[in-house]
């Protein structure tokens, strides 16, 4: 069976980008049972509510949810159980240094297949305070108004 070659999004936590400045990016496997595979291709994974912890030299992914595949009998795993991350212990100590040392977190920002396997993308995040978020907004908001004026000159001449 061939491999499907390039990347295929399957879900992206926008939110993480709302409250959280991301600093670095990461791309890490991810330890899947079968059903959760099927599953995650009809695009049932929701990462908005998670986040990743590190313990015992090894990365996990808690709170994320797989909803359990329709045709699946008790081969179904927990939707919400905590899944371990696959990255070399190299990374892994590089991360825990920067989330011990700096107080960052990390968020997972994008969950796709690439070559048929399921990855997810760790940022390294820094919090917004409220008066970055209302800045952000408002410099989005300029942008949006900007385009929509140059649209209007654009049909007027």
């Amino acid at each position: 069976m061939a491999a499907v070659k390039g990347v295929k999004v399957v879900a992206d936590n926008r939110k993480a980008y709302h409250e959280y400045f991301i600093e670095e990016k990461i791309e890490a496997g991810i330890e899947l049972s079968g059903t959760e595979v099927k599953s995650i291709r009809q695009g049932n994974i929701n990462i908005k509510e998670s986040y990743v912890n590190i313990r015992d030299g090894e990365i996990w992914l808690v709170g994320c949810h797989i909803s359990p595949f329709e045709q699946g009998n008790r081969s179904n795993k927990d939707p919400l159980r905590t899944r371990k991350l696959l990255m070399h212990k190299r990374e892994i100590m590089r991360l825990f240094g920067i989330v011990r040392q700096q107080g960052l977190t990390l968020i997972p920002t994008l969950c796709y297949f690439r070559n048929g396997k399921v990855k997810i993308e760790v940022g390294v995040a820094r919090g917004k305070k409220n008066y970055d978020k209302r800045q952000s907004i408002a410099a989005r908001d300029a942008k949006i108004t900007i385009a929509r004026q140059l649209k209007e000159r654009r049909s007027v001449e």
